[in-house]
């Protein structure tokens, strides 16, 4: 069956402008790090796509070491584009990025001009795309220069393989120099893309300061810590959950144990604003508008849905936001 657009996509969707410059992003985006690679069903991916377009998110954000396996999440997302959104190409914003493992030997990591070319090349090559809305640079690299990235993702702008730049995991004073060197360049440097949640606040220590001095967006991923900001460990760690599984090396049994009082807490008035947990943390991350967008990543529509229903309140009074400063502070 043919995909045809929802004609009411845009109708309640939320778009924010991205620092000073032209570019609009959904309040929410979809992120494709885990559920879209090959170990996952294909039809189930493209159905949370389709889904996730017909409400309105416009922002599709990948890497090219995203699936499982890695490379896979671009593959399966250059298929979904060629059977359903060749139409509307030119509705979407595509990101992409390259910083951490891809591929054996030296040039295969990290941020030197070699690594970052082909990395980008392979990625439109596993996408069918001519060019990325947004290229990233994913960490910075201890072993290359700050000008040798920067000139790299210049050039890919130049070339037209990219139309915007960004970089993913600098602190704040490794995004202050780069974007000097942008300036300098007059590279179209718009967004920086952290991790942030209620139980990681790093960027409240100076990088926010910076995005908003140089008029720069900020895209937040991770907002539900991992699940932790969810009503899924409320009743404590069962057995098949993602902090009880050994291989996971982002959440731990002692992560959500240590938390779980607040998580609780927190619960309690997500419910006296009729909402989950999720929803209010995804809110809360909008609140003060120096998120531009929130990354979500989900395995099931529903998930997606719910998500999006956070859009519905992200006001928070003075009273609750002091409730949930004393609750993160205790």
């Amino acid at each position: 069956m043919v995909y045809q657009a929802s004609t009411d996509r845009y109708d309640k969707m939320i778009y924010n402008r991205v620092g000073n410059s032209g570019l609009k992003l959904p309040a929410l985006s979809l992120g494709m790090w885990h559920n879209f690679g090959h170990v996952d069903l294909f039809e189930k991916s493209q159905k949370v796509v389709r889904r996730a377009f017909d409400l309105g998110i416009t922002h599709f954000d990948l890497a090219n070491n995203y699936g499982p396996p890695a490379g896979s999440a671009e593959e399966n997302f250059g298929k979904i584009l060629k059977k359903d959104f060749l139409p509307y190409r030119d509705e979407m914003i595509i990101s992409s990025k390259a910083g951490f493992y891809m591929w054996e030997g030296p040039y295969g990591d990290y941020g030197s001009k070699k690594s970052l070319t082909a990395s980008l090349d392979q990625s439109l090559n596993r996408m069918g795309l001519d060019y990325v809305d947004i290229f990233y640079h994913h960490r910075p690299d201890p072993d290359t220069n700050l000008e040798e990235t920067a000139q790299a993702l210049d050039l890919f702008v130049r070339q037209g393989k990219a139309l915007y730049v960004g970089v993913s995991n600098y602190n704040a004073e490794q995004t202050e120099e780069i974007i000097k060197l942008f300036n300098d360049m007059k590279t179209p440097f718009v967004i920086h893309q952290p991790s942030y949640s209620m139980y990681n606040r790093w960027v409240e220590d100076g990088l926010t300061d910076v995005l908003n001095k140089y008029q720069k967006g900020a895209i937040a991923y991770s907002p539900l810590a991992q699940g932790m900001l969810t009503d899924r460990y409320l009743g404590g760690v069962d057995e098949d959950s993602r902090a009880a599984r050994e291989s996971s090396a982002f959440l731990t049994v002692e992560d959500v144990n240590k938390q779980l009082d607040k998580t609780r807490k927190l619960n309690e008035i997500a419910k006296e604003r009729n909402q989950s947990l999720a929803q209010m943390a995804i809110a809360w991350l909008l609140r003060d508008g120096n998120m531009t967008s929130v990354l979500i990543g989900v395995s099931k529509i529903s998930q997606l849905e719910d998500n999006v229903e956070a859009l519905k309140n992200i006001q928070f009074s003075q009273t609750e936001l002091n409730k949930i400063e004393k609750i993160l502070a205790s």
